[in-house]
């Protein structure tokens, strides 16, 4: 049998996922994740997880047959393809297969619109699609919060109870509260303990949490249509108390994959399974005055204030942070055959 290889690319590193062509809808024969070198390209880890994934099939004797990798970015589409070369493989805008993927598994609504909310390691994304034609509506970025700014987070606050911990450490623990309401944080150096719960974590993130729904509701606003439905995607969605308070904030129906993380590496394995060979694949972006209903109010400028003071105040506090875990010492803890590149992407929109 041949198999095909999706891949995500995302500011943290990469995931991939291999499967036989036939049935890209069962859980993958193997899969990887690689982290991004401190320093290195974003299409360091992308190259890394294809390589792991070509020995895996070398091993079973079989033969990748397709390969697309996602990308967030232009910027991230040249490195990639710059590094390719001539290896065969296509790049596709996240989004798009997000989308992809929601609608093969039957969790995208056939009308209406529908915010995408990637909560990943480096920031929060958010795009708002028409589900009837899958046209990009709006797209938005922010890095005040995100995964690698809870953790930082939570080192300050066990740092402030005398438990110092290091990155990978933090990591563990928050990714442990997703599974476990109550957890035990030890200092490895002084055996200090601090018992740290779900609802601590949750309390540690509301501010970001609600600057993230203003966020939301700011770009609905900009495009003048409501979304009756969000898509909690990423890793950080994974924690119940930040799904719980989304829902309730938003007041829309939430749509959950079990591996929110994986739901970008899974649509590329659908585009390598469905179009192996395109040349170029183009999703479809409306500017969002076109969209704006005759005679509706211009965004609240009281509310853009708003949000931009949030914005800065929990910038400035998680890139503190950050900055700091960079300055200051971590705490010790015991074969295919060449073929051009191809580009399935999303265009500007037209003036």
């Amino acid at each position: 049998m041949v198999l095909v290889l999706g891949v995500s690319a995302g500011a943290g590193g990469a995931r991939a996922m291999l499967t036989h062509s036939d049935q890209p809808h069962l859980p993958p024969i193997d899969r990887c994740t690689v982290p991004r070198r401190a320093g290195g390209g974003v299409e360091e880890p992308v190259f890394q997880a294809i390589d792991r994934m070509r020995r895996s099939a070398e091993e079973r004797d079989e033969f990748i047959t397709g390969i697309a990798v996602t990308s967030r970015s232009p910027v991230h589409a040249d490195a990639i393809r710059a590094t390719a070369g001539r290896s065969r493989l296509t790049i596709v805008d996240e989004p798009v297969a997000q989308l992809r993927y929601l609608r093969f598994s039957g969790q995208l609504p056939e009308e209406g619109a529908i915010v995408l909310y990637d909560l990943g390691a480096s920031g929060l994304t958010v795009t708002e699609v028409d589900c009837r034609t899958d046209a990009i509506l709006a797209a938005k970025r922010s890095t005040v919060l995100g995964g690698d700014g809870h953790d930082a987070l939570l080192r300050w606050r066990l740092a402030h109870g005398g438990v110092m911990i290091d990155k990978p450490t933090s990591r563990a623990y928050k990714e442990a509260l997703t599974t476990t309401p109550v957890l035990t944080a030890g200092d490895p150096l002084t055996d200090t303990r601090m018992v740290f719960t779900r609802s601590d974590f949750s309390e540690l993130v509301a501010a970001g949490v609600h600057h993230s729904v203003s966020f939301v509701r700011q770009m609905m606003e900009e495009t003048g249509t409501a979304a009756e439905s969000v898509a909690l995607l990423g890793g950080c969605t994974r924690n119940l108390g930040i799904r719980d308070a989304l829902a309730q904030l938003l007041d829309l129906p939430v749509i959950y994959d079990p591996e929110p993380e994986f739901v970008s590496a899974r649509g590329a394995v659908l585009m390598a399974t469905q179009m192996p060979a395109a040349r170029r694949v183009r999703g479809v972006r409306f500017a969002a005055q076109r969209l704006r209903p005759t005679g509706s109010a211009p965004v609240s400028k009281r509310k853009v204030v708003a949000a931009l003071a949030v914005t800065v105040t929990l910038g400035a506090t998680v890139a503190g942070l950050l900055a700091a875990d960079r300055q200051a010492p971590q705490p010790t803890t015991h074969g295919t055959v060449p073929s051009p590149v191809e580009v399935a992407g999303t265009p500007a929109p037209h003036k």
